[in-house]
């Protein structure tokens, strides 16, 4: 049966239909030959008076009130061609705009786009829903889209349309779930928001998952924004990555909070201590070179409703949060730290996301990004949902946006939070909170095929990235590629390493012998993945203390104490990572409402444990010894490991070229070992390069950095020579043996022995 325009009508003015273009602009009504009756219809519920402006002869039709209150009809007799057409739309208050009919356009967004979509392959499909200015047909305006499959109906609200979700209604693409609508003269800087009807017939209002940018919390409007004015300066920097093989380069990272890192004297209008993004980069880049670290890493800056979660519950995942500026001023700080030979990585959720209602929850009435099953789809531990990483559609939004992070912000690698809540199905659930796998196991299949598709995918796109796992599980191969069974990360965080280690100096040093495989056991399985040692944020909050104060002892001892702990740190294998504070002792922990505590280095031990900081990064990018061999037992070698009486241990660290070698010694206790010795490899001088007590970083001894040792002919350790100390107090060694120019008799034991 044929549908009445009374009853199409009816279903747009009920809110019930999901073309409105069917019936909405101008359509043919009858054809006689080569003669047309046209139609030209509208839906203004608020108008007074809406008339068609032939652009033509630029004469003004007005339209009849027809079929249902706020739906106007003009028709236009015997026409031989569809014609341009503009409205002027005339208020209750007499005031008038004209505008050409959002319902006079055709779709943009392709069949191809949907079958990528659908198929989870549309990389870039962040260029397709969401919010895009653009001209079609020599008409600006904003193209809307969005994904909302079981949605009754979608519109687009806003400042445009003084959020009349009657105004706008937007037309759904075929059996695609996707809805699109062309509005002439909505441009940047408009706030909008999708308002939904429900399967059960209720209207909520969400940010666009695509948005580019959003007003600043409370408020929760989405912003057409384009990311395509910034200019880069950053093209050497992108060809230099490109080509760096990151296995084997230094990568020493700051990570840090931008909300607290540096703030304002006193809150602004808002209550908020928050710089801009460019004012911090402005402050955090010389210091960062400063400090001599290669990469910053930043706790996420995707756009977030509550402080408290610090970014980890993104409403936003295209967004950079308005809380320190635009998208451009990030740019900025991006753009200034590459210009500077600093990457940078942002820590990035694809896990879960909150439950506020204007996010992703529920997005159109049912369960659509998460599991409609709670022992699927929620997570006690945070109160968050998870993502269904089995739906393609899903898969899509988080792989494009991973691309988005690196294809429009210049991104260097993503830290990929909370990788075992991804994997394992029963992650912080008791039985009965969790569905097994088909196979009856707790592994969640879709959730590692999303992960290796999701590596693959931007490891083609992209070099010289990384791909970080903070992993906490003991999942095998995270950083093997998926072709041999791996998830394909770059990198993972050495969480057990971090555990055992701080347990170990945050004891009394009196207790540490009976716990020395605290810090010996990580090298069992050091390369088993390819590791960052990270001393992290989670490590100095909810009571854990800040990294001084887990160290036990008086004054002095914890800061020698921390000194010993960094060292050791510095000379493990694996890449590092220090938060910020961190690197000059704050004594509190860090607080996600106040700054760090920088009028600390107003004194002394504070400003020297900085130092010390900056010195062990400096001799850490200096020497390939601590960077180049990193995951391989080619670039390590125990020279004593079993002395847990004097809580010391002795180890190499070695590059490609054997001579580049450095030897470690730490001490663990605050007593003085006196005529300590250890094995030594070669017959040779053996400089000292770096003294943790030197009394610039807060110990007793003069500078001795440069001082000669000679080898004694008394093999010891399982070497042919040896080194007679003497190891001050909580204490880390580091010597470089002085090889010739030229290889000479003085070698007696070949590179590989």
């Amino acid at each position: 049966m044929k549908v009445q325009p009374k009853d199409i009508a009816g279903s747009i003015v009920t809110g019930d239909c999901k073309d409105p273009h069917v019936f909405l602009g101008m359509h043919v009504v009858s054809s006689r030959g080569r003669k047309k009756d046209l139609a030209v219809r509208a839906y203004h519920p608020n108008a007074r008076l809406v008339e068609v402006l032939d652009i033509a002869d630029n004469t003004f039709h007005p339209m009849a009130a027809k079929y249902q209150p706020g739906i106007y009809e003009a028709i236009f007799p015997s026409r031989k061609e569809l014609f341009e057409y503009k409205l002027r739309i005339t208020d209750q208050s007499g005031n008038s705009y004209i505008t050409h009919d959002p319902y006079s356009f055709w779709p943009v967004i392709s069949e191809y786009d949907i079958f990528l979509h659908s198929q989870g392959n549309h990389h870039k499909i962040y260029e397709k829903l969401g919010a895009h200015v653009m001209t079609i047909n020599n008409v600006t305006g904003t193209l809307f889209s969005v994904w909302a499959p079981c949605a009754e109906r979608v519109s687009v609200v806003g400042n445009f349309n003084q959020w009349d979700g009657r105004r706008h209604q937007m037309r759904q693409l075929g059996a695609s779930g996707i809805w699109e609508l062309f509005i002439p003269l909505v441009a940047a800087g408009d706030l909008y928001k999708f308002e939904i009807k429900t399967p059960g017939g209720q209207l909520a209002e969400k940010a666009d998952p695509y948005a580019y940018y959003a007003e600043k919390r409370p408020a929760r409007a989405s912003i057409v924004h384009s990311l395509d004015l910034y200019e880069w300066n950053d093209r050497d920097w992108l060809e230099k990555r490109a080509a760096t093989d990151v296995f084997t380069a230094p990568v020493s990272i700051y990570e840090l909070h931008l909300g607290t890192w540096s703030t304002l004297p006193q809150p602004d209008q808002d209550g908020d201590l928050y710089l801009n993004y460019r004012t911090i980069a402005d402050r955090l880049v010389p210091y960062i070179k400063h400090m001599g670290y290669t990469h910053i890493e930043l706790l996420p800056v995707t756009e977030h409703p509550y402080d408290g979660s610090w970014g980890y519950q993104v409403t936003g995942y295209f967004a950079v949060t308005s809380r320190y500026g635009t998208p451009e001023d990030f740019m900025y700080l991006v753009d200034l730290c590459h210009q500077n030979g600093i990457g940078v990585i942002l820590d990035w959720v694809p896990a879960h996301f909150p439950r506020d209602t204007h996010g992703l929850a529920r997005f159109d009435g049912t369960a659509l990004y998460e599991h409609t099953d709670p022992r699927q789809g929620e997570h006690p531990e945070w109160g968050t949902l998870i993502f269904n990483h089995g739906r393609n559609e899903v898969r899509n939004f988080l792989i494009s946006n991973a691309v988005f992070w690196f294809e429009k912000y210049h991104i260097d690698g993503l830290r990929v939070d909370a990788v075992a809540s991804m994997i394992y199905l029963d992650y912080a659930k008791k039985p009965g909170e969790w569905i097994p796998n088909k196979y009856g196991g707790n592994m969640n299949l879709e959730a590692v095929d999303f992960l290796k598709q999701l590596n693959t995918t931007v490891f083609g796109y992209f070099k010289g990235i990384m791909m970080i796992a903070e992993e906490s599980a003991s999942w095998p191969m995270i950083t093997k590629p998926p072709y041999e069974g791996g998830l394909g990360f770059t990198f993972k965080w050495n969480m057990g390493w971090m555990n055992d280690f701080l347990k170990y100096v945050s004891m009394d040093p009196i207790y540490r012998k009976y716990h020395h495989n605290l810090i010996t056991f990580s090298l069992m399985y050091a390369f088993s993945e390819n590791f960052v040692l990270v001393l992290s944020h989670d490590e100095v909050v909810h009571g854990k203390c800040s990294m001084l104060n887990k160290m036990p002892g008086d004054y002095w001892q914890k800061f020698a104490g921390l000194r010993v702990t960094y060292g050791y740190t510095y000379g493990h294998p694996g890449k590092k990572l220090l938060f910020m504070g961190s690197e000059f002792g704050q004594f509190i922990e860090w607080d996600d409402k106040k700054g760090l505590d920088w009028h600390l280095l107003d004194y002394e031990m504070h400003k020297k444990m900085q130092t010390f900081v900056r010195d062990l990064n400096s001799l850490y990018n200096s020497h390939p010894a601590l960077y180049q061999v990193d995951f391989s037992y080619d670039g390590f070698e125990w020279i004593d490991c079993n002395d847990n009486d004097h809580s010391v241990v002795a180890f190499l660290r070695k590059g490609r070229n054997y001579r580049d070698m450095l030897v470690f010694i730490c001490n663990f206790t605050p007593a003085v070992n006196d005529n300590y010795c250890i094995g030594a490899p070669y017959e040779l001088e053996y400089e000292l390069i770096l003294n943790s007590n030197s009394e610039k970083y807060g110990g007793y001894e003069p500078d001795c950095q440069g001082v000669l040792y000679k080898t004694e002919p008394e093999p010891l350790h399982g070497r042919p020579f040896s080194l007679r100390l003497t190891l001050p107090p909580l204490s880390v060694l580091v010597f470089k043996p002085l090889f010739e120019a030229e290889e000479t008799s003085a070698v007696t034991a070949s590179p590989d022995e």
